[in-house]
């Protein structure tokens, strides 16, 4: 694949830069991870919510920052004293630390984030200020008015 250099926009642009990093990032070869395994999904016309499948976390060994535009989710199992009677013949459930990065929109927060039968289910609203929303210019009808004299009256 071949790479394009974004560093002539850079220099005529303001306030884009997140944008062409975005693009940039785009780029570069696929480097996602498959684990942990996660839905997103709409719950309503301004809420999402993110469900991770965290098998074997408790509340503890997971954490979720959010931080301009960008959500971290991080869970690190904690060392289990494993008993010296018992070995493992075969080890399926995942036990690594895993750290997942989504990409949030402009005025899209968190607003909790729950843990239920091995899913964690991050809820975000996407809040628009009131500045922003498209509002509504009513139209003045003059018609009752005279009209407007432009010159002055004969004698």
């Amino acid at each position: 694949m071949r790479h394009v250099d974004f560093s002539p926009l850079y220099r005529s642009t303001v306030g884009f830069d997140r944008l062409l990093t975005m693009l940039d990032s785009l780029a570069q070869p696929d480097q996602t991870q498959s684990y942990p395994p996660y839905n997103i999904e709409r719950t309503g016309e301004t809420t999402y919510r993110i469900t991770m499948a965290i098998a074997g976390f408790d509340e503890t060994e997971i954490s979720i920052e959010a931080r301009e535009h960008a959500l971290t989710v991080k869970g690190e199992k904690a060392d289990e004293d494993s008993s010296e009677n018992s070995e493992f013949l075969y080890r399926g459930i995942a036990k690594r630390a895993f750290e997942r990065r989504f990409q949030l929109a402009e005025h899209v927060e968190v607003t909790g984030a729950s843990l239920r039968n091995g899913l964690l289910h991050i809820d975000l609203v996407r809040e628009i200020p009131e500045a922003m929303k498209p509002r509504k210019i009513a139209i003045s009808n003059e018609t009752g008015l005279k009209p407007k004299q432009i010159e002055a009256n004969q004698a």
